[in-house]
């Protein structure tokens, strides 16, 4: 770390002289930061959207030509690749650090770019995804982690939301260059990114629980002066006993190879597994995800009013607009809260979809060319509207409660392994639902398929009411002994204005069993 503290005492000040905004000000910058990694990320994802129609001979300058079969790959290939980038994430991560790690997997991304923006053969360009997705899956658990450990428990939620802002932002980004720009072009655009993120990242610092697993504990008051509002070392002196405290009662010397495989096989890492994996399966089949996928021709077959594109765009800004309310109501809502309302609504909204496409009898999709919509046939509204707002309301919970949820559960020994399973498991539940979407079409046809997924939307919200805890504003250190099994943590929200006049928000508590 290169944070001094002459660099700290400019801005030194008692706790109770710095305002709020000052406290959290450092902590929302660092996240920032962290973001314009994950906003690269995403524009990795959009990139494909981009490829399909220019590399498939439309374009006549275009010396790259795909078949039906390559261009299918196009699509998924990535999302493949991606869940073996997070198997690794974990392992790469807790060596060099969650700082380290994010700011080296920008070379990957950047070389993936120049290898787009120079390719001349098909090879180069599933090259070229292949590194977007691994890398997309490295980057996993450092940047969950990294939230999770440098935030206190009042902004942890309202900051891990904003995570999928960067990721649907870094698509849409994609799709309006995409719109102006030939796709080299757009390739080439996109190398600024990793190059931005890899200089930013040099100023925030590392995570404060990292440095004081490796015994560097003079960097790791100094990461936490800064983190709490740019104050002095003496200040955060209370705050970084009691966080080494909790970590040396939880690491009481290196764990050999076998112990740390004994890790995964406790309570404290598959309870929470099970917790994160099933809401990432909720995530994946509550039907959003197949629907962003082939909305177009979804939109087509139900007849849409608006052209099946024009619709398509406005599922996607319903989308960026779900993760926003996310990231504002968190705080006061809780996760459990904005999670019912997100699966509740998302059901009911695939339950009218569904109701409308069985009495207008459209069982199958069209799925070469597209079907205008019936003149006068007020009705047609319907399903565009519902599933707009499926994808809204999905946006406003379930699809980003669980990534929230993978850096808060995990314990200190496997949040960063824990992390990168977790994402693992997201993106194979994600490529298994997006495979068989046509498969239940032909099978139980469209309306039967939005009735599994309203069935889906409905028995998940009661299975999640008795198995999820409300971690929002409560203290890592709570969460994990919840999942431990040492104590019981309420549903209550935990907010600033429920503090004591004069308590400190700090993002480690004291508790009876650290005291001792």
């Amino acid at each position: 770390m290169v944070i001094s503290d002459k660099t700290l005492s400019p801005f030194a000040a008692p706790s109770e002289s710095r305002s709020s905004l000052r406290q959290a000000l450092p902590q929302i910058l660092a996240v920032c930061v962290k973001n314009v990694l994950l906003l690269g990320f995403g524009m990795t994802l959009g990139f494909p959207t981009i490829l399909i129609p220019s590399l498939s001979g439309s374009d006549p300058t275009e010396s790259i030509s795909l078949g039906q079969e390559a261009i299918s790959w196009i699509g998924s290939i990535n999302l493949i690749c991606v869940p073996v980038g997070c198997l690794l994430s974990g392992a790469a991560t807790q060596p060099i650090g969650r700082k380290r790690a994010m700011q080296l997997v920008n070379i990957p991304f950047l070389t993936a770019w120049l290898l787009f923006y120079f390719s001349n053969d098909v090879w180069q360009i599933f090259l070229a995804l292949c590194i977007t997705g691994v890398t997309g899956g490295l980057l996993e658990a450092p940047t969950l982690t990294y939230v999770a450990e440098i935030t206190v428990p009042s902004l942890r939620g309202i900051l891990s939301s904003t995570a999928g802002v960067a990721v649907i932002f870094g698509l849409l980004t994609q799709f309006l260059l995409g719109t102006f720009l030939k796709w080299r072009t757009v390739a080439l655009v996109s190398a600024v990114v990793p190059v931005t993120s890899f200089i930013l990242l040099f100023f925030v610092p590392e995570s404060p629980y990292w440095l004081i697993i490796k015994n560097r504990p003079e960097d790791a008051r100094k990461c936490i002066a800064w983190l709490r509002g740019w104050t002095t070392v003496e200040e955060i002196e209370p705050e970084y006993n009691e966080l080494s405290k909790q970590i040396s009662a939880s690491v009481k010397e290196k764990p050999t190879f076998v112990e740390k495989l004994k890790m995964f096989t406790k309570k404290n890492f598959y309870w929470p597994f099970s917790v994160v994996a099933f809401a990432f399966f909720m995530s994946q089949f509550s039907g959003t995800t197949p629907l962003q996928i082939y909305a177009v021709k979804i939109f087509a077959s139900l007849r849409s009013p608006i052209d099946e594109y024009y619709a398509t765009v406005a599922m996607g800004v319903a989308e960026v607009l779900g993760c926003i309310l996310s990231t504002c109501c968190v705080h006061y809502t809780g996760k459990r809260v904005m999670n019912f309302f997100s699966l509740i609504s998302c059901g009911l909204c695939f339950l009218t979809a569904g109701v409308y496409a069985y009495v207008n009898n459209v069982n199958h999709l069209e799925l070469f060319g597209t079907v205008a919509a019936s003149e006068g046939d007020d009705t047609s509204w319907v399903p565009t509207v519902v599933l707009v707002l499926a994808a809204f309301c999905t946006h406003t919970g379930i699809k980003l409660l669980p990534w929230m949820l993978i850096g808060e559960v995990y314990s200190n020994q496997t949040r960063a392994s824990g992390s990168g399973f977790s994402g693992a498991v997201s993106y194979i539940f994600g490529f298994i639902s997006i495979k068989i979407f046509l498969t239940l079409v032909d099978n139980i046809t469209l309306p039967g398929t939005f009735w599994f997924y309203t069935g889906i939307c409905f028995i998940g919200t009661i299975v999640l009411y008795f198995i999820l805890p409300e971690t929002e504003g409560k203290t890592l250190f709570d969460i994990t002994e919840h999942f431990a099994g040492n104590s019981k943590l309420s549903n209550k929200v935990t907010r600033i204005k429920d503090m004591k006049k004069g308590e400190v928000n700090n993002a480690y508590v004291p508790n009876e069993e650290t005291r001792l």
